[in-house]
């Protein structure tokens, strides 16, 4: 919620809007209307729309007059009518787009609740306007704490104090009727202040305080959403979506607002298909509906007396199969229909270049097992194959050995021995000298 200008603290949270909606930029308040007629010039005699649409804390807007023709832009801090004394807001829009979202709202132009625009704030002003917010949360948790002593089922949700800082708004949320009277004379003795209780419900409660959805964006009724419409469990139903209420409710805990947003493009969908109470007469049995596919217009139907298989129909096959019901007539088994049907896999992208993989240069590695075994192969078949050379070279010098008598070999193996057994002897001459 923090635009550029506004920038970051130390603490993490923004310097100027606090995510609360009171940026004095004007960038980053909830439910801003973009001003398009800002750079065109009025109609030569016509006067400017004296009303001015003022932002306050948290979204909050309201009309007021310019009955004194001041020279206010968008962005200004202004002074208005408050109830009693005077609060402090911004211009948040001006112009002949405020006639559009007056009557987006059904507010006449001459409507009593339509208040005065004072002036420019001052310093003084702002200042104490400050110091009257910074007051808000201070006083929230001692409200909550008088809340507590009390015992009142209530929950105080927000504390908004007026720009003279003599009047505070206590936003509170609650199931049944409360009785805090005790807890008005409590909460005025204790901050000296004038108070206002106000009831919000559960979907105004979010769009306050404000918040991420689980589609990963901020809350559509912080942002955008200004009417709350009812959302009930039949639009899930028409959408095909499991009633799971951990998914389906949002921070509110009530039904999520988007299960609105699609519902008209399904219920003109759903014109084409047949009631899900329709049975299918074929020649094996009954057919019972299971569920159903919207977009791709896809059924699946299941035998009332074996349910363990689901047998996918196109819509156009289930028209037929009803309109031969209808003139008495039996259709062919589910198995049949659902062999006709062609599946045609989408391509989800075209691969032009034939880079599928982001690996596909890298040298794929030799496993060492297969290697091993190759060798032991190898080893295997020349052990077994006399054609190599150094077999043949072998088995020629041993066909030569084996050629020759046995007496002879053995001559010359007890030669061998001998040869290497005997020592050289001393020599007489050298001893007879010495």
């Amino acid at each position: 919620m923090a635009c550029g200008s506004c920038g970051t603290g130390e603490d993490g949270k923004p310097k100027g809007c606090r995510s609360n909606g009171s940026c004095t930029t004007g960038g980053c308040e909830k439910l801003s209307v973009f001003d398009w007629l800002s750079n065109m010039t009025l109609p030569s005699n016509e006067t400017p729309f004296n009303i001015y649409e003022v932002r306050f804390k948290n979204g909050r807007k309201h009309f007021y007059k310019n009955t004194d023709n001041l020279t206010i832009s968008m962005g200004d801090v202004i002074a208005v009518e408050g109830s009693p004394g005077h609060d402090i807001g911004i211009v948040s829009l001006g112009g002949e787009l405020v006639k559009v979202q007056m009557k987006k709202r059904k507010v006449s132009f001459e409507s009593e609740d339509i208040k005065k625009i004072y002036r420019k704030a001052t310093q003084r002003d702002i200042e104490v306007w400050e110091k009257a917010r910074n007051r808000e949360l201070e006083t929230q948790k001692r409200g909550r704490e008088i809340l507590g002593r009390l015992g009142l089922k209530m929950k105080l949700s927000d504390v908004e104090y007026q720009g003279d800082g003599n009047k505070a708004t206590f936003y509170y949320t609650a199931d049944t009727r409360v009785d805090f009277r005790q807890l008005i004379k409590d909460l005025a003795g204790a901050f000296s202040i004038r108070v206002e209780m106000k009831q919000v419900g559960a979907r105004q409660e979010a769009a306050r305080l404000g918040g991420v959805g689980s589609c990963g964006r901020e809350l559509c009724c912080s942002t955008w959403l200004t009417d709350f419409r009812k959302v009930t469990t039949t639009a899930a139903r028409y959408q095909q979506l499991s009633l799971n209420p951990l998914k389906l409710a949002g921070q509110c805990g009530k039904l999520k607002c988007c299960l609105n947003f699609e519902l008209d493009t399904y219920l003109d969908a759903l014109n084409d298909f047949p009631k899900q109470e329709k049975i299918l007469k074929t020649e094996k049995g009954d057919a019972e509906f299971v569920k159903m596919d919207i977009f791709k217009k896809t059924l699946w139907y299941t035998y009332k007396e074996n349910r363990s298989k689901w047998f996918k129909l196109s819509l156009e096959q289930v028209l037929e199969i009803i309109d031969l019901n209808k003139n008495n007539e039996v259709a062919i088994p589910l198995e049949e229909y659902e062999s006709e049907i062609e599946e045609i896999v989408a391509v989800d992208f075209e691969n032009v270049v034939g880079q599928d993989s982001l690996t596909r240069f890298d040298v794929p590695k030799k496993s060492r097992r297969r290697n091993r075994k190759n060798k032991n192969r190898n080893k295997v078949a020349v052990g077994a194959n006399s054609s190599h050379p150094k077999r043949q070279h072998k088995s020629k010098n041993s066909s030569q050995s084996n050629n020759k008598p046995l007496n002879v070999q053995k001559r010359n193996n007890k030669n061998k021995t001998q040869n290497k057994r005997r020592k050289p002897k001393p020599n007489a001459n050298n001893n007879q000298k010495q």
